[in-house]
């Protein structure tokens, strides 16, 4: 057990140290926990869950499809038209952010909302930072909401076999997606009070066209595919991984022949996230072979100790301390690794995962949200607004990720012992 710790500890250290090869230390790491036979080799396939693989990779490839359509530009066209002032115009693209997320990449929602954002500021002469900060937080809050919004909902989805629906109800209650809309409905109002001054008319511009509704459709398709699946008894584990694959494949030919372009199909395949699906395939030997070793019950165990065993305790402590890890560090490898953990615990208190899954879930997804680099989407927003000159201290950040998350993380986490911790 104390090379298995070990060697997960080093693995850690360098995914911090060196975030741009995090992939390779992943895979590198794995491959020793196989070389030493902390896993062994008969087990090492059984560790990797494919399906989560091929969800995300099916999914990122759709929304470069979806992007490239312009559609998401024609919906933020239409919310500026029915928003009266710039304090408004904020609340309504977060909220479209939010709602776009729940299905879409966060980055991707950034990338399609920030020039529309800058076009808004640009027009009237004010700063956009604050405007594209609330975006990004909005998009890390709504990616807990659906099975698709997140690498980490999909991360669940399969530890936890969650299909589409439970996100919503499941086992008869509310699930996490109404714990974070409830959150969305109170940062909202964070927005409102922290735009409070920005009253000026909004005009938006000409209305962007949109010539292709294919990808829409096959989006929609997706989601419609994965609920209905969740109708499916006893079906393969690899199923919701396929159907997103399967309708990839076929936005691929629809693009390839309606522009007869090789390059038109290479483009979204470019855009599918090998490092991402590089560290998860290396994380997921990683916890296989800690948890082969004993490493996951001793550290269950631990937490069942120091919180006396009462279960209030434990998914307090769980919560808050996703917001507080997630801040600093990447939220992928954190919740890969907790997830056997949040399993466990609940395994010696005698209790429902349930609960703990989604406190685990909402802390660490919303935790980003507390620093400038505690999320992708917030890298990459920030990055837009230095490529257009502006300067984003960590004041500028706080003034609205800090508020934002701790209303946000408050009530989806007051709600989420109230339907399932009592």
């Amino acid at each position: 057990m104390i090379l298995a710790i070990l060697l997960f500890v080093l693995t850690y250290l360098l995914l911090l140290a060196f975030p741009q090869r995090r992939a390779w230390i992943a895979l590198g790491s794995g491959a020793l926990f196989l070389l030493l036979g902390i896993l062994p080799e008969d087990k090492a396939l059984a560790a990797v869950d494919f399906n989560v693989l091929l969800m995300i990779a099916g999914t990122m490839g759709l929304v470069s499809l979806f992007i490239d359509s312009r559609m998401p530009a024609l919906l933020a066209d239409l919310i500026l038209e029915h928003t009266p002032s710039v304090k408004w115009a904020v609340v309504a693209l977060a909220l479209f952010a939010g709602i776009v997320s729940a299905f879409i990449d966060n980055v991707a929602t950034v990338l399609m909302l920030a020039p529309v954002a800058l076009a808004v500021a640009e027009k009237l002469k004010i700063r956009p930072v604050s405007m594209i900060i609330a975006i990004a937080v909005s998009c890390n809050l709504q990616g807990a909401a659906t099975l698709v919004g997140d690498t980490t909902s999909i991360l669940l989805g399969g530890y936890a076999g969650l299909d589409f629906l439970d996100f919503f109800v499941f086992r008869g209650k509310p699930g996490i997606f109404w714990a974070v809309e409830l959150g969305a409905v109170f940062s909202a109002l964070v927005l409102l009070w922290l735009f409070r001054k920005e009253n000026a008319p909004v005009r938006p511009g000409e209305r962007t066209q949109v010539t292709d509704f294919v990808p829409s459709i096959l989006l929609g398709s997706t989601i419609l595919l994965l609920i209905a699946a969740s109708f499916i008894p006893d079906k393969p584990a690899i199923t919701n991984g396929v159907i997103c694959m399967s309708l990839l494949a076929v936005g691929l030919v629809y693009t390839g022949v309606r522009q007869r372009s090789l390059a038109a199909v290479t483009k979204p395949l470019r855009e599918i996230d090998l490092t991402t699906l590089g560290l998860l395939l290396g994380l997921f030997v990683v916890i296989g072979g800690i948890t082969e070793a004993g490493v996951i019950d001793a550290l269950a165990s631990l937490l069942v100790k120091v919180s006396g065993s009462n279960l209030f305790f434990v998914y307090t402590l769980i919560v808050w301390a996703s917001v507080l890890f997630s801040a600093f560090i990447d939220n992928i490898p954190y919740v890969t690794t907790m997830l056997p953990v949040v399993q466990g615990i609940a395994a010696m208190l005698g209790v429902d995962s349930t609960l703990l899954y989604f406190g685990l879930l909402t802390g660490s997804t919303l935790g980003g949200n507390l620093t400038p680099i505690g999320a992708s989407a917030n890298i990459t927003a920030i990055g837009i607004l230095r490529r257009k000159g502006y300067t984003v201290t960590n004041r500028d950040f706080l003034r609205v990720g800090l508020p934002f998350t701790l209303t946000a993380v408050t009530a989806g986490y007051l709600f989420l012992w109230v339907v399932w911790g009592a």
